[in-house]
């Protein structure tokens, strides 16, 4: 039988994993400049929420339960400014942060999950390190594919059920049983 420690490592891999997923069928549909499109002056581009995603990943997630999770090398603020990135860099760099998180969570054990570990020096579990990045980076996502909508606009091919299939999808989700 599986322990709740085992079966929340688990269960953190697949939604991470998921996440990742919305982001990168985001991305297959985008043109290049499309990564730099930026809706108003309050708001930030595809491309500079990869680069903060990212950064904060690596910050985060390299050395996880050795080392502060704000690493000194790391520049918060130019991660917020256009680094006029290709759209191949930003997703090599989205793949290098990813890699980096995820790596580090399969490698973590049960017994890893009730450690502290520390965030600019604020002590946190690495139960609740996890927690808190299931909910950064997936709001951050949710920004990449709502910019994405906005972009594409009626060409937006959607992510999961299409708006107006509720009744359809569950219909073949039912009789397939």
């Amino acid at each position: 039988m599986d322990s709740i420690e085992k079966n929340f490592l688990q269960s953190a891999v697949k939604r991470v994993a998921y996440y990742k997923e919305l982001g990168d069928k985001t991305f297959n549909q985008l043109s290049e400049a499309d990564f730099h499109f930026v809706p108003n002056k309050e708001n930030n581009s595809i491309a500079i929420i990869i680069q903060h995603v990212a950064g904060n990943m690596l910050s985060r997630w390299t050395d996880f339960l050795t080392t502060d999770g704000e690493k000194d090398g790391r520049n918060r603020d130019a991660e917020f400014e256009e680094q006029h990135l290709s759209k191949q860099q930003l997703i090599d760099f989205w793949e290098k942060g990813w890699a980096c998180f995820l790596n580090s969570l399969h490698a973590l054990t049960a017994d890893d999950l009730l450690k502290t570990i520390y965030i600019r020096q604020e002590a946190i579990l690495v139960t609740d390190a996890i927690n808190r990045q299931l909910a950064h980076y997936p709001y951050h996502i949710g920004q990449i594919i709502y910019i994405g909508k906005i972009i594409k606009d009626q060409h937006w091919q959607s992510l999961s059920i299409a708006k107006g299939n509720s009744q359809q999808y569950n219909q073949e989700l039912f009789s397939k049983k």
